[in-house]
């Protein structure tokens, strides 16, 4: 392959290449199709991943674990009591000593210094299954459905409407790197991270895209090729769920809102969905919506990162 990885964590789709992320795009394209075709592909053969959850998970857990699986490796699962990671032991011991056993880690946590940390002291690939900062793995399938429903990246604009949460960060980052201009609508004092907005920014005048914020889903929905929304509490954030409600509710996604973007838009969600919250079933459940396509890509995207840098 002309591009290597091999060795590379991810903790932040801000780490990756413009060249790298298409390259993740094109491997998931090939094992998809060659997994539809019924071949099999043990890249990772006798190869193992040891799975870090702080957070419980089904998207995540299952897509990981029977993404190893269809690789011809292992996925070991370790829950946050397992591990004690940062009470009992140190990071940086765990992630030596479990750099001695297996070929990568995923973890997904509360605290993205922990993904950091990982990486610092492992010296296996770290990918992050998730951190409150940033989540690049949803990013990675986020871009690769569009691209197959699309055929394209560059040029479209995605409207994200809701928490400038750490999958809004992940758009922020993904969109910018491959041309792809980007409106989020956020209530006041749940903005995106400035910083990222900033990085966003600059990388989008690299590729030629733009990135903004406004307070107006409907500014931002306007004339949009993807309509993308997540839950207005994510986890860790429960009781803050009736104010949340009630400051959230004009960002709704539903049949009123999205009759402002083109009729051929994309819905996206990384899911769970909270409907009748963020989005109403008739926009989750219409023809436009992809939510489901994007869940199985989290399958694709991720076994192609695997095999690319395990």
């Amino acid at each position: 392959m002309a591009i290597q990885m091999k060795g590379k964590s991810l903790a932040s789709l801000y780490d990756l290449k413009n060249d790298e992320v298409d390259h993740i795009l094109k491997t998931s394209e090939l094992l998809k199709s060659q997994l539809l075709r019924g071949e099999e592909h043990p890249l990772l053969k006798g190869k193992a991943l040891a799975m870090i959850f702080e957070k419980p998970s089904t998207r995540t857990r299952v897509s990981f674990e029977t993404g190893m699986w269809q690789l011809g490796g292992y996925a070991l699962y370790l829950n946050a009591g397992d591990l004690q990671l940062g009470r009992g032991e140190t990071i940086a011991d765990t992630a030596q000593t479990l750099s001695r056993y297996v070929n990568g880690i995923m973890a997904r946590v509360f605290d993205h210094q922990t993904i950091l940390d990982l990486v610092r002291y492992s010296t296996v690939p770290v990918i992050n299954g998730l951190s409150d900062f940033t989540h690049p793995c949803q990013g990675l399938a986020d871009l690769f459905t569009i691209y197959e429903k699309k055929g394209r990246l560059s040029g479209l604009k995605l409207a994200y409407i809701g928490d400038g949460n750490n999958v809004a960060h992940s758009l922020l980052f993904g969109c910018s790197k491959v041309g792809m201009n980007i409106t989020l609508a956020c209530p006041k004092r749940y903005e995106p991270h400035p910083e990222v907005v900033s990085k966003a920014k600059e990388e989008g005048k690299r590729s030629g895209c733009k990135v903004k914020v406004t307070h107006d889903p409907k500014e931002a929905v306007q004339s949009a090729d993807i309509v993308y929304t997540d839950v207005w509490a994510s986890m860790g954030k429960e009781k803050e769920h009736e104010k949340r409600m009630k400051i959230f509710k004009p960002y709704q996604i539903n049949l009123k809102l999205v009759k402002e973007a083109k009729e051929d838009y994309l819905f996206m969600h990384c899911l769970p969905a909270h409907r009748g919250e963020e989005v109403t079933d008739e926009v989750a459940d219409s023809k436009n919506s992809v939510i489901f396509d994007q869940a199985e890509n989290r399958l694709h995207t991720q076994k192609a990162l695997m095999a690319l840098i395990m």
